[in-house]
């Protein structure tokens, strides 16, 4: 599946203008928690994917602004009015609808998108008059109606847009472009992809929910039965499961002091449900990449399961490689490796792609 161009104000193709003086190329990784970027100009920035506006005229003279964004959004959050816009994969991968968000709410998610896009591209600090070119990751299913709505995020601010499979995008950073499979875990979706030398087409691909937010709803569901006096948020409990993410077999404790239902704090243990909540990402990835090598070639297969990255926010769980190998042995077996860089991997490869892109091939996919 080839990515798609979105060009703006009648620049032309950014293969054209790389390396020429008043271009600058971005990759940017537009996650459902956190967006990162990467520019041609040495900026490498990422931002909570949160946007908060003020409430009334005593947070807007509070917070002494009309938006604000990451952790100064998250923050304030109770004197905003906020917006993860890509929360559960919402205007990039799910409908709408699905995700719980109302028709007449739908207007201040996709405000909010276009926002942070803004505010995203403005860390990289492009110089006044500067031809802005951009690669953007989207999981790797998305629906042609969810690329559209990224392309409409980015009007007016950037000049030229490409939409990539994320997955993708981390394995060209990597220069990973053969016999891989690349696994790509994120708040909203968790998404795969197998690389064999050449673009990924549909059938290379496959997105599924079950990642971060997933995690964090289950987990919840599960502590309030486990500690039905304990008083916390969603926020609260991704908070702890960043702190003390593991799924493997480990003597480590998960030790919370949260207020109970009086108000007292007191010392919870949330060991066993947080692990239990990390480890149900893990069949669906399983699934994924068997699904993913046994549709391939027979003769590959063996390299592309000995090569499995993993990428993304929730490849930091600790012991999730090694859960990963352990299911896979029924099959064969297979060897899981990390990024080095989790938050930068998926920007670093859409600025290398802006990069490398060919002008012949901008024109083709325009």
């Amino acid at each position: 599946m080839a990515p798609e161009l979105a060009e703006k104000g009648g620049a032309s193709s950014p293969g054209a203008k790389a390396g020429k003086e008043g271009v600058l190329l971005i990759g940017m990784d537009l996650g459902c928690y956190k967006t990162s970027v990467a520019a041609t100009n040495g900026s490498r920035e990422h931002v909570h994917s949160i946007v908060g506006w003020p409430k009334d005229p005593i947070s807007r003279k509070m917070i002494g602004k009309d938006i604000v964004f990451g952790n100064e959004a998250f923050h304030h959050r109770l004197a905003l009015e906020t917006v993860r816009p890509f929360e559960k994969g919402a205007l990039k991968y799910t409908d709408s609808a699905d995700v719980g968000i109302p028709k007449e709410k739908l207007g201040r998610y996709k405000e909010a998108a276009r926002e942070l896009v803004r505010h995203a591209v403005a860390m990289c600090r492009p110089p006044k008059g500067t031809l802005v070119h951009g690669v953007i990751g989207a999981p790797a299913k998305a629906s042609i109606v969810n690329k559209q709505q990224l392309i409409e995020a980015c009007k007016g601010i950037f000049d030229s847009v490409m939409i990539v499979s994320e997955p993708f995008a981390v394995a060209y950073g990597m220069n990973t472009l053969e016999d891989a499979l690349v696994v790509d875990i994120g708040a909203g979706t968790t998404d795969l992809c197998r690389m064999h030398g050449t673009m990924p087409d549909e059938e290379d691909q496959i997105t599924n929910t079950f990642a971060g937010d997933y995690v964090d709803e289950y987990a919840s569901n599960l502590i309030r039965k486990a500690h039905p006096t304990a008083q916390f948020t969603v926020n609260m409990v991704r908070e702890a499961k960043e702190r003390f993410s593991f799924v493997h077999e480990v003597n480590d404790k998960a030790l919370l002091t949260w207020p109970d239902k009086d108000g007292h704090p007191t010392e919870f243990d949330l060991t066993n449900q947080l692990k239990e909540a990390c480890r149900q990402i893990v069949p669906p990835i399983v699934q994924g990449l068997r699904k993913l090598v046994s549709t391939f070639d027979a003769e590959f297969q063996k390299r592309m399961l000995g090569n499995i990255i993993l990428a993304g926010g929730g490849s930091q769980l600790r012991g999730l490689d090694r859960l990963i190998e352990e299911d896979l042995k029924q099959y064969g077996g297979g060897r899981c490796t990390r990024v080095p860089e989790p938050v930068y991997a998926g920007a670093n490869g859409a600025l290398k792609l802006a990069t490398d892109m060919p002008e012949e091939y901008w024109t083709e996919v325009k």
